[in-house]
């Protein structure tokens, strides 16, 4: 919610096109900030992707190919191999960057 805050007072700002802003947010929220210049690009986990990672996961530990144990490895379809970390924290990854050329691409 910051982003979109801060990008809402830039955009009618003196400042606006001068000062750079990025950050985390769902693309419906900052379409707008992004098509007007105020935001060259901001980040965000897919929220497909990391459905799929959870559901690839769930099925993992309930056939008994992993267990949750730190360090264990299981592949998620296509998605690729995952190692299960720390505290049973798997990463899907680097986030999506969202821009001018792909922001018509997600609605959510």
């Amino acid at each position: 919610m910051g982003i979109k805050a801060a990008a809402q007072y830039l955009s009618g700002s003196k400042y606006r096109g001068k000062v750079k802003l990025t950050g985390l947010g769902t693309p419906n929220d900052m379409r707008k900030y992004v098509k007007n210049g105020t935001v060259e690009a901001f980040e965000l986990w897919d929220p497909a992707e990391l459905g799929e990672l959870a559901a690839r996961t769930a099925v993992a530990l309930a056939s008994g190919q992993i267990t949750g144990k730190e360090g264990e490895t299981f592949t998620a379809g296509d998605m690729g191999e995952y190692t299960i970390g720390e505290d049973g924290v798997i990463s899907l990854g680097k986030p999506t960057v969202f821009d001018a050329k792909n922001i018509d691409d997600y609605d959510f």
